[in-house]
Protein backbone atom coordinates (compact mmCIF):
# COMPACT_ATOMS: atom_id res chain seq x y z
CA UNK A 1 0.00 0.00 0.00
CA UNK A 2 1.52 3.39 -1.02
CA UNK A 3 2.30 5.99 1.62
CA UNK A 4 0.01 8.70 2.33
CA UNK A 5 2.84 11.10 0.90
CA UNK A 6 3.86 8.81 -1.98
CA UNK A 7 0.11 8.55 -3.18
CA UNK A 8 -0.07 12.64 -3.09
CA UNK A 9 3.23 12.68 -5.15
CA UNK A 10 1.33 10.27 -7.72
CA UNK A 11 -1.99 11.92 -7.78
CA UNK A 12 -0.01 15.46 -8.37
CA UNK A 13 2.15 13.93 -11.09
CA UNK A 14 -1.22 12.13 -12.57
CA UNK A 15 -3.06 15.83 -11.80
CA UNK A 16 -0.43 17.63 -13.74
CA UNK A 17 0.06 15.77 -16.76
CA UNK A 18 -3.69 15.60 -17.47
CA UNK A 19 -3.94 19.50 -16.74
CA UNK A 20 -0.87 20.33 -19.36
CA UNK A 21 -2.60 17.89 -22.20
CA UNK A 22 -6.06 19.92 -21.67
CA UNK A 23 -4.07 22.91 -21.57
CA UNK A 24 -1.99 22.19 -25.14
CA UNK A 25 -5.59 21.18 -26.76
CA UNK A 26 -6.81 24.40 -25.62
CA UNK A 27 -4.55 26.54 -26.80
CA UNK A 28 -4.64 24.66 -30.32
CA UNK A 29 -6.33 27.48 -32.41
CA UNK A 30 -9.40 25.82 -34.29
CA UNK A 31 -9.59 26.42 -38.16
CA UNK A 32 -12.23 25.89 -40.82
CA UNK A 33 -10.26 26.50 -44.51
CA UNK A 34 -10.59 25.55 -48.04
CA UNK A 35 -8.54 23.54 -49.50
CA UNK A 36 -7.47 22.61 -53.71
CA UNK A 37 -6.63 19.19 -54.00
CA UNK A 38 -3.55 18.53 -55.86
CA UNK A 39 -4.47 18.51 -59.92
CA UNK A 40 -1.44 16.01 -60.82
CA UNK A 41 -0.05 13.10 -58.75
CA UNK A 42 3.64 15.06 -58.86
CA UNK A 43 2.25 17.80 -56.61
CA UNK A 44 2.88 17.60 -52.97
CA UNK A 45 -0.88 16.63 -50.56
CA UNK A 46 -2.05 19.18 -48.91
CA UNK A 47 -1.36 19.37 -45.47
CA UNK A 48 -4.44 19.15 -42.85
CA UNK A 49 -3.61 19.41 -38.54
CA UNK A 50 -5.55 17.14 -36.68
CA UNK A 51 -5.50 16.14 -33.37
CA UNK A 52 -6.47 13.16 -31.25
CA UNK A 53 -9.59 15.02 -29.33
CA UNK A 54 -10.83 17.10 -32.29
CA UNK A 55 -12.63 15.16 -35.00
CA UNK A 56 -12.05 17.06 -38.49
CA UNK A 57 -14.32 17.00 -40.60
CA UNK A 58 -14.00 17.14 -44.88
CA UNK A 59 -16.66 18.40 -46.84
CA UNK A 60 -16.41 17.44 -50.60
CA UNK A 61 -18.06 18.99 -53.79
CA UNK A 62 -19.24 16.10 -54.95
CA UNK A 63 -19.98 12.62 -54.23
CA UNK A 64 -17.35 10.22 -53.34
CA UNK A 65 -16.67 6.50 -53.43
CA UNK A 66 -16.78 5.03 -49.83
CA UNK A 67 -15.36 2.08 -50.64
CA UNK A 68 -11.83 3.31 -52.01
CA UNK A 69 -11.02 5.51 -48.41
CA UNK A 70 -7.34 4.86 -47.84
CA UNK A 71 -5.81 5.62 -44.47
CA UNK A 72 -3.85 3.98 -41.76
CA UNK A 73 -6.26 2.18 -39.61
CA UNK A 74 -3.49 1.96 -36.81
CA UNK A 75 -3.13 5.93 -36.63
CA UNK A 76 -6.24 6.89 -37.73
CA UNK A 77 -10.18 6.76 -37.46
CA UNK A 78 -12.52 7.14 -39.66
CA UNK A 79 -15.94 8.88 -37.50
CA UNK A 80 -17.74 8.53 -40.54
CA UNK A 81 -18.18 8.53 -44.69
CA UNK A 82 -21.31 10.09 -45.88
CA UNK A 83 -22.16 10.85 -49.57
CA UNK A 84 -20.16 14.02 -49.55
CA UNK A 85 -18.09 13.91 -46.50
CA UNK A 86 -15.58 12.06 -44.31
CA UNK A 87 -14.98 13.00 -40.28
CA UNK A 88 -11.35 11.61 -39.45
CA UNK A 89 -9.57 11.67 -36.02
CA UNK A 90 -5.93 10.20 -35.02
CA UNK A 91 -5.63 7.43 -32.17
CA UNK A 92 -3.10 9.48 -30.62
CA UNK A 93 -1.72 13.04 -31.32
CA UNK A 94 0.90 12.52 -34.39
CA UNK A 95 4.58 12.52 -33.33
CA UNK A 96 6.75 15.36 -34.91
CA UNK A 97 7.84 14.53 -38.13
CA UNK A 98 5.07 11.99 -39.40
CA UNK A 99 2.73 12.50 -41.28
CA UNK A 100 -0.31 9.86 -42.86
CA UNK A 101 -2.26 10.03 -46.29
CA UNK A 102 -5.86 9.85 -46.27
CA UNK A 103 -8.12 9.73 -49.82
CA UNK A 104 -10.98 8.81 -51.58
CA UNK A 105 -11.95 8.93 -55.32
CA UNK A 106 -14.49 10.70 -55.98
CA UNK A 107 -17.83 8.86 -58.02
CA UNK A 108 -17.71 10.88 -61.07
CA UNK A 109 -14.87 10.16 -62.36
CA UNK A 110 -13.82 13.73 -63.37
CA UNK A 111 -10.16 14.39 -63.28
CA UNK A 112 -8.84 14.83 -60.83
CA UNK A 113 -10.21 11.57 -59.17
CA UNK A 114 -8.96 11.12 -56.46
CA UNK A 115 -8.77 13.21 -53.69
CA UNK A 116 -5.69 12.46 -51.04
CA UNK A 117 -4.78 14.48 -47.39
CA UNK A 118 -1.53 14.56 -45.49
CA UNK A 119 -2.28 14.35 -41.91
CA UNK A 120 -0.41 16.17 -39.30
CA UNK A 121 -0.80 17.11 -35.45
CA UNK A 122 0.72 20.84 -35.13
CA UNK A 123 1.04 21.95 -31.27
CA UNK A 124 -0.52 25.62 -32.21
CA UNK A 125 -3.60 24.47 -34.53
CA UNK A 126 -6.03 22.07 -35.44
CA UNK A 127 -8.55 21.71 -38.64
CA UNK A 128 -11.87 21.38 -37.58
CA UNK A 129 -13.33 21.63 -41.22
CA UNK A 130 -12.15 20.73 -44.64
CA UNK A 131 -13.91 22.38 -47.36
CA UNK A 132 -12.50 20.82 -50.16
CA UNK A 133 -12.32 22.03 -53.91
CA UNK A 134 -10.87 20.53 -57.22
CA UNK A 135 -8.90 22.35 -59.32
CA UNK A 136 -10.95 24.69 -61.96
CA UNK A 137 -10.99 22.33 -65.54
CA UNK A 138 -8.94 23.94 -68.32
CA UNK A 139 -10.69 23.79 -71.70
CA UNK A 140 -9.78 20.91 -73.69
CA UNK A 141 -10.07 20.66 -77.89
CA UNK A 142 -11.17 17.20 -77.84
CA UNK A 143 -12.34 14.14 -75.32
CA UNK A 144 -9.26 12.82 -74.58
CA UNK A 145 -8.56 12.05 -70.89
CA UNK A 146 -4.82 12.70 -69.71
CA UNK A 147 -3.87 9.69 -67.11
CA UNK A 148 -2.55 10.11 -63.68
CA UNK A 149 -0.17 7.35 -62.15
CA UNK A 150 -2.15 4.58 -61.06
CA UNK A 151 -1.44 2.98 -57.47
CA UNK A 152 -1.91 -0.43 -56.84
CA UNK A 153 -4.48 -0.36 -54.73
CA UNK A 154 -6.81 1.53 -56.92
CA UNK A 155 -7.52 -1.45 -59.41
CA UNK A 156 -8.74 -3.53 -56.02
CA UNK A 157 -10.51 -0.23 -54.72
CA UNK A 158 -12.63 0.50 -57.73
CA UNK A 159 -13.21 -3.07 -58.25
CA UNK A 160 -11.52 -2.96 -61.92
CA UNK A 161 -9.72 -6.24 -61.03
CA UNK A 162 -11.38 -9.27 -58.85
CA UNK A 163 -10.04 -13.00 -57.88
CA UNK A 164 -10.50 -13.61 -61.63
CA UNK A 165 -7.62 -10.85 -62.77
CA UNK A 166 -6.99 -9.88 -65.95
CA UNK A 167 -6.74 -11.68 -69.13
CA UNK A 168 -5.30 -10.66 -72.55
CA UNK A 169 -4.76 -11.85 -75.62
CA UNK A 170 -2.41 -9.82 -78.62
CA UNK A 171 -4.58 -7.75 -81.69
CA UNK A 172 -2.70 -8.80 -85.44
CA UNK A 173 -1.38 -5.89 -87.04
CA UNK A 174 -2.80 -3.98 -89.50
CA UNK A 175 -2.46 -1.32 -92.52
CA UNK A 176 -4.77 0.47 -94.23
CA UNK A 177 -2.42 2.45 -96.44
CA UNK A 178 -5.61 3.80 -98.16
CA UNK A 179 -6.40 6.04 -95.04
CA UNK A 180 -2.71 6.05 -93.89
CA UNK A 181 -2.54 4.27 -90.95
CA UNK A 182 -0.22 1.38 -89.64
CA UNK A 183 -1.56 -1.01 -86.58
CA UNK A 184 1.58 -2.29 -84.60
CA UNK A 185 2.14 -4.35 -81.31
CA UNK A 186 -1.56 -4.18 -80.25
CA UNK A 187 -2.99 -6.02 -77.23
CA UNK A 188 -6.23 -6.63 -75.80
CA UNK A 189 -7.19 -6.60 -72.00
CA UNK A 190 -10.39 -7.41 -70.05
CA UNK A 191 -10.94 -7.36 -66.13
CA UNK A 192 -14.18 -6.67 -64.33
CA UNK A 193 -16.09 -4.96 -66.22
CA UNK A 194 -14.22 -3.25 -68.40
CA UNK A 195 -12.00 -3.76 -71.75
CA UNK A 196 -8.58 -2.18 -73.38
CA UNK A 197 -7.15 -1.65 -76.50
CA UNK A 198 -3.51 -0.50 -76.47
CA UNK A 199 -2.33 -0.31 -79.81
CA UNK A 200 0.82 1.45 -81.55
CA UNK A 201 -0.68 3.84 -84.19
CA UNK A 202 1.21 4.81 -87.05
CA UNK A 203 0.64 8.06 -89.28
CA UNK A 204 1.81 7.03 -92.31
CA UNK A 205 3.69 9.82 -94.09
CA UNK A 206 2.72 12.45 -96.24
CA UNK A 207 -0.60 12.38 -95.08
CA UNK A 208 -2.40 15.59 -92.59
CA UNK A 209 -1.82 15.66 -88.52
CA UNK A 210 -4.67 13.16 -86.99
CA UNK A 211 -6.06 13.07 -84.11
CA UNK A 212 -8.68 10.03 -82.64
CA UNK A 213 -11.50 12.25 -81.04
CA UNK A 214 -13.86 9.11 -80.90
CA UNK A 215 -13.54 5.13 -80.58
CA UNK A 216 -16.59 2.90 -80.90
CA UNK A 217 -16.83 -1.17 -80.66
CA UNK A 218 -19.16 -2.49 -83.06
CA UNK A 219 -19.71 -6.21 -82.50
CA UNK A 220 -21.64 -9.08 -84.13
CA UNK A 221 -24.53 -8.62 -82.49
CA UNK A 222 -25.69 -5.78 -79.92
CA UNK A 223 -24.84 -2.08 -80.12
CA UNK A 224 -21.84 -0.67 -80.57
CA UNK A 225 -20.24 0.38 -77.87
CA UNK A 226 -18.84 3.88 -76.98
CA UNK A 227 -15.36 3.94 -75.54
CA UNK A 228 -12.89 6.41 -73.97
CA UNK A 229 -9.58 6.84 -75.52
CA UNK A 230 -6.36 7.58 -73.50
CA UNK A 231 -2.91 9.13 -74.86
CA UNK A 232 -0.49 10.59 -73.06
CA UNK A 233 -0.51 13.58 -75.49
CA UNK A 234 -3.66 15.43 -76.33
CA UNK A 235 -2.03 16.51 -79.57
CA UNK A 236 -2.18 15.80 -83.34
CA UNK A 237 -0.16 11.98 -84.90
CA UNK A 238 2.17 13.53 -87.10
CA UNK A 239 2.92 12.36 -90.25
CA UNK A 240 5.20 9.53 -90.24
CA UNK A 241 5.14 9.82 -86.56
CA UNK A 242 3.66 6.81 -83.98
CA UNK A 243 1.67 6.92 -80.89
CA UNK A 244 0.46 5.04 -78.28
CA UNK A 245 -3.16 4.25 -78.19
CA UNK A 246 -5.44 3.46 -75.39
CA UNK A 247 -9.45 2.60 -76.12
CA UNK A 248 -11.18 1.89 -73.01
CA UNK A 249 -15.02 0.57 -72.83
CA UNK A 250 -16.90 -0.59 -70.04
CA UNK A 251 -18.92 -4.06 -70.61
CA UNK A 252 -20.71 -5.34 -67.64
CA UNK A 253 -21.67 -8.22 -69.62
CA UNK A 254 -20.20 -9.60 -72.51
CA UNK A 255 -20.11 -13.62 -74.22
CA UNK A 256 -16.90 -15.74 -73.78
CA UNK A 257 -14.55 -14.45 -76.50
CA UNK A 258 -16.34 -11.56 -78.58
CA UNK A 259 -14.71 -10.33 -81.61
CA UNK A 260 -14.99 -6.31 -82.48
CA UNK A 261 -14.27 -4.15 -84.95
CA UNK A 262 -12.80 -0.78 -83.58
CA UNK A 263 -13.41 2.46 -85.31
CA UNK A 264 -11.37 5.63 -84.49
CA UNK A 265 -13.05 8.77 -85.98
CA UNK A 266 -10.51 11.48 -86.03
CA UNK A 267 -9.33 14.86 -88.32
CA UNK A 268 -11.29 14.07 -92.26
CA UNK A 269 -10.01 10.16 -91.69
CA UNK A 270 -11.31 7.20 -89.75
CA UNK A 271 -9.22 3.97 -88.81
CA UNK A 272 -10.56 0.77 -88.88
CA UNK A 273 -9.16 -2.10 -87.10
CA UNK A 274 -11.25 -5.19 -87.82
CA UNK A 275 -11.39 -8.73 -86.01
CA UNK A 276 -10.00 -7.37 -82.80
CA UNK A 277 -11.03 -10.65 -81.01
CA UNK A 278 -11.53 -9.74 -76.95
CA UNK A 279 -9.66 -12.43 -74.53
CA UNK A 280 -11.55 -14.98 -72.47
CA UNK A 281 -12.87 -13.46 -69.09
CA UNK A 282 -11.12 -14.82 -65.56
CA UNK A 283 -8.25 -16.47 -67.89
CA UNK A 284 -5.63 -14.34 -65.61
CA UNK A 285 -3.17 -14.34 -68.10
CA UNK A 286 -2.06 -14.30 -71.96
CA UNK A 287 -3.15 -17.39 -73.94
Amino acid sequence: MLQPSRLALALALVWGAAVEAQSSAAARMRRERVVTVPGAAAEPLPVVHVAHDTPTLFLFPAPINRKTLTFDESRIRILDAGERSVIVQPVADLPEGERYEVGVFFADGRAPARAAFSLATDPAEVDTRIDVQRPALTEIACPVDVPRTPRPEDFVLLELVDKDGVSATPVKSHEDAQRGFLVQSAMAYRGNGWVLIDATVINIAEQSPWLPREAILTGRVGLPLRARIVMAEATAIQPGENRRVLVVADVPQLTASPVFALELVGDGRTLLLPNVRLPKGGSGGTP
